[in-house]
């Protein structure tokens, strides 16, 4: 899994953030965590999986890039909000997609 460089955590996860990537580099189940990663379908923004989800045999979201994580369903969509509040805040727009691979590659 790729990890965005601008990483948004739930509220209380900072200092778990390490621990929570490597459980999920090694594939170890955490029930309370959700990911936020940008959507497979490019029509769309942003995907919320549970971890689990990873753990199944031949599922594509291996290769998706992280943008968030969260503890819990709740959690994931507060923060799907603040990104595109921030998105919103920074471009004028809430093109996310785009907003989040500029960041990514360095602009």
């Amino acid at each position: 899994m790729k990890y965005y460089r601008h990483l948004y955590l739930e509220e209380g996860l900072e200092k778990k953030k390490e621990k929570i990537i490597s459980k999920l580099e090694k594939n170890k189940l955490q029930r309370n965590t959700h990911l936020i990663v940008l959507s497979a379908n490019e029509k769309n923004h942003l995907d919320i999986i549970h971890s689990a989800f990873l753990l199944q045999p031949g599922y594509p979201g291996k290769n998706r890039l992280v943008v968030g994580i969260a503890g819990s369903y709740d959690g994931a969509l507060e923060l799907v909000e603040k990104i595109a509040g921030d998105v919103y805040k920074e471009t004028g727009d809430v093109d996310i997609r785009n907003y989040i691979m500029s960041k990514e590659q360095g602009d």
